[in-house]
This record gives C-alpha cells, sequence and structure tokens, in this order.
C-alpha cells in the first residue's frame, strides 16, 4: 500500500497547481503540446507518447523551447499565455521534430551495423540529428551512408581523444612531467582570501528566474566566486559541500583509469578521471584543444578555486552553493527569487515530502534515496560543479542570462536521477510481491 502510495505521489506531483494561481506545470504543457503534434514522434517519446526526458533536455529545451532567451518559458509553472506560445513553438518545429526521430532511427541502425557500443545513443545522437533534420529535412537519398559517416565521426572523435589522453597518461616519460607539473601547482597553491560580496549575490539571485538578467558582471571583477572558496582548506569544510570525502582537500592523482559507475565527488577523481567524464560521452566536436593541451590545463586547473579556472564559474557555483540552502529542510527560506523557486520545485516532489514527514521505516523510500534527500545540498553541488566543469572544457561561458537555466538544471537532474532510481525499486518491490 505504501509502494503504490509514493508511485501515485510521484507521478501527480509534476501535475500540481499552486493554490490561487490558475498555471499550468510546465511539463505537463510540454507534454500535452507535444502529443498533439501530428507525425511519428516515437524515437523521441517515451511508452505513453510523452517526450522523453533527454528529448527535452537535448533538444525541446536548448534548440526549440530556448528558456534562456524567453526567461517566461522556463519557471515551474507557466501562465496560460506562456503556455500557448510554449504549444506554438513545438508547432512551429513539428517538421524539424520528426525529420529528427527519422534520423535518429537511422543513426541507430548504422550504430548497430557498425557495433558500436559506448555511450548513450540518445546523449550522443540527438542534437546531432537535429542538425541533419535541419539541413537536409526527412532523411532521402543517400541518408544510410549519411548516418553511417556521422556516427563515425562521433565515435572517432571521442575515442580518438580518449584514447590520445589516455596514452599520455600512461607513458613513463609524459606522466612524470604532469606529475612534475602538479606537485608545482599544488605547491604554489595559496588559500583564497575572503570577502564580502553578500549584496552582490543576493541581487543576482533574486533576478533569477524574472525578466531581468541577474548581473554577474560585478561579482566577477570583485573575485567573488573566489572570495567564496576562502575556507574549503578548513577539515571538513569541503566534504560537508559534497565535494569531496575526507577532511582535507588533497591534490589529486595523475590516474590512468576511469569509470562512469565508480566515479568519486568531484575533488576526489584523478585528472585522468575529470577529462573521462566529459569524452566518454562523445559531445567533443567543440572542443578546440588536443589531448596534451586538455591535460596540462587539468592538471592547473586541479589548484585553482573551487577546482576551477574560469572566474565566471567559480562565481556561479558560489551562488549555487547559497542556492542550495533552500533544500535544506531545517533551513529558513532565504529571501531571493533562487531560493524560493529551488525550493518550490523540490518541496513539489511526493517523495521528498514523505521522507521529511515520515519516520524511515514508515515512508517506503529506500534508504539510499531517503539519504540522497537529507544531503540534497551536497548532490546539487556535485551536479553543479560537473556541469560548470563541462563547460568550461568547451569554452561555454555561464553568463547572467544563463545563470538560472543552470542553476535550475542541476536540480531537474538531481530529481529526474532520484525519480528514476525509486521507479525502479518501486518496481522491484512490485516484481517481489507480485
Amino acid at each position: 500500500m505504501i509502494v503504490r502510495s509514493i508511485e501515485w505521489m510521484i507521478m501527480s506531483a509534476s501535475t500540481s497547481l499552486p493554490s490561487g494561481e490558475a498555471r499550468v506545470p510546465r511539463a505537463q504543457a510540454i507534454a500535452d503540446a507535444w502529443m498533439r503534434l501530428d507525425g511519428d514522434l516515437a524515437p523521441l517519446s517515451n511508452g505513453s507518447g510523452r517526450p522523453l526526458a533527454r528529448t527535452v533536455k537535448l533538444l525541446l529545451d536548448p534548440l526549440v523551447i530556448r528558456p534562456v532567451q524567453n526567461p517566461h518559458l522556463a519557471g515551474a509553472t507557466l501562465t496560460p499565455d506562456a503556455g500557448d506560445e510554449l504549444a506554438a513553438r513545438l508547432s512551429a518545429a513539428r517538421d524539424d521534430l520528426v525529420a529528427t526521430a527519422e534520423w535518429f532511427r537511422l543513426l541507430k541502425a548504422a550504430r548497430r551495423a557498425l557495433r558500436v557500443t559506448a555511450g548513450n545513443p540518445q546523449e550522443k545522437y540527438f542534437q546531432r540529428c537535429f542538425e541533419l533534420a535541419r539541413a537536409h529535412g526527412l532523411p532521402g537519398a543517400g541518408a544510410e551512408a549519411t548516418a553511417t559517416e556521422t556516427v563515425l565521426e562521433i565515435a572517432g572523435d571521442a575515442d580518438d581523444l580518449l584514447a590520445r589522453v589516455r596514452a599520455i597518461v600512461q607513458e613513463a616519460g609524459s606522466a612524470d612531467a604532469l606529475h612534475a607539473a602538479l606537485v608545482a601547482a599544488w605547491t604554489a597553491r595559496r588559500p583564497a582570501e575572503s570577502g564580502d560580496h553578500a549584496a552582490l549575490m543576493t541581487a543576482a539571485l533574486d533576478a533569477c528566474g524574472t525578466a531581468a538578467d541577474p548581473d554577474l558582471g560585478p561579482l566577477v571583477a570583485a573575485s567573488a566566486g573566489t572570495a567564496a572558496s576562502a575556507g574549503l582548506d578548513v577539515a571538513g569544510a569541503a566534504r560537508d559541500l559534497g565535494l569531496t570525502r575526507h577532511d582535507v582537500v588533497a591534490r589529486p592523482e595523475l590516474g590512468t583509469t576511469a569509470s562512469t559507475r565508480t566515479l568519486p565527488p568531484p575533488f576526489d577523481r584523478s585528472v585522468f578521471e575529470r577529462l573521462f567524464a566529459t569524452l566518454s560521452g562523445g559531445r567533443v566536436h567543440d572542443l578546440d584543444l588536443d589531448a596534451d593541451e586538455l591535460l596540462a590545463e587539468e592538471v592547473t586547473r586541479t589548484a585553482a578555486a573551487w577546482e576551477l579556472a574560469d572566474e565566471q564559474n567559480r562565481v556561479v557555483l558560489a551562488l549555487g552553493a547559497d542556492a542550495a540552502h533552500a533544500l535544506e529542510p531545517t533551513d529558513l527560506l532565504r529571501p531571493t527569487a533562487a531560493h524560493r523557486l529551488l525550493r518550490g520545485r523540490w518541496d513539489r516532489e511526493a517523495y521528498v515530502r514523505r521522507v521529511r514527514r515520515l519516520p524511515a521505516e514508515g515512508s517506503g523510500v529506500p534508504a539510499a534515496i531517503r539519504d540522497d534527500v537529507r544531503t540534497a545540498r551536497q548532490g546539487y553541488l556535485r551536479r553543479l560543479w560537473v556541469r560548470l566543469h563541462g563547460r568550461e572544457l568547451r569554452g561555454i561561458p555561464t553568463a547572467g542570462p544563463e545563470l538560472w537555466d543552470t542553476l535550475d538544471g542541476a536540480l531537474r537532474s538531481v530529481v529526474m536521477d532520484q525519480r528514476h532510481r525509486l521507479k525502479l525499486a518501486l518496481g522491484r518491490d512490485a516484481e517481489q510481491t507480485s
């Protein structure tokens, strides 16, 4: 009974409306608009005909809805007018989306024929299929050859670059030189000086999710992100943020192996693991650096404040660390838009409310997910760091207009991961009791 109750709460949580507001949940607006599209979108849809989570994440949000440029379409709930505009955007992109689905079918067939197995095909191919759809429309003559070339290109880019990185760290002479550079960088490392930038941070966080873009310029100019890292060397400080398992942040190893299933917290990852996390995803066509440059930059990055090289990204992580206090159940909600919006998204999750309200034995929520709910801020900051690190590798800035999308996207990712794990657990329980 508890299991069925939680399952119902998970499904209904995304459709609950704020009291007294004639608004529609954004996820529901997207699903309704998607299901009204006329065309074969099965490769981009789940079993109930709704768009896959990765369809929203990789195609609809960045390429069709564009919430960064249209912040009124970015909130967890939408006004009726915003819902209509979102539906109109999906309708206008209908032909491109149908063609994207067809190209995805072809790329998956080519992947099977070539026996390519690395990486998730949706992550690797969705955006490239959209590019092909915009360039060629529906697949026509010669499409199979184009699909094969595309699969080989994506696999080759990732495999070749990752293979070159691995070869460098495994070659004795190169590894010794990189290790020496790593030691030198950490020997020269100095603690950051703290500063009072509370007013600037509050202003940036309060502009999140509004029509006014947050202004990160003053924070960057004042090195507020670096200043916010002061104290991370104090025993337990970085561990309490979820960025390491150790009391004191230690110099990372160079490393020669990595696995996506066993990656440690960000500050505990070896240099190779940090690059592996990005390169193994196959999205490397926009990286301008070669393997030697990637390794050299990563060695230097590990010794920087927040272990990020760009002050703009350090500012974003500092802002995220502040805003993520809203995920702590005992925290008195802080008075900025970012805090309220993050807290609102988190509180709408039925399993979160159940973990907070009921004792462990009565919640019906698996222990691992209960622990994740109780330490949500740490999980959120780990996810945010990984995103910012990946953007740094690609040279993608996180300017004011992208701030809220980045902060909110990290929490969406945490929630989707927890929902998925909970549904798997519910499925196992159902099998055992049937």
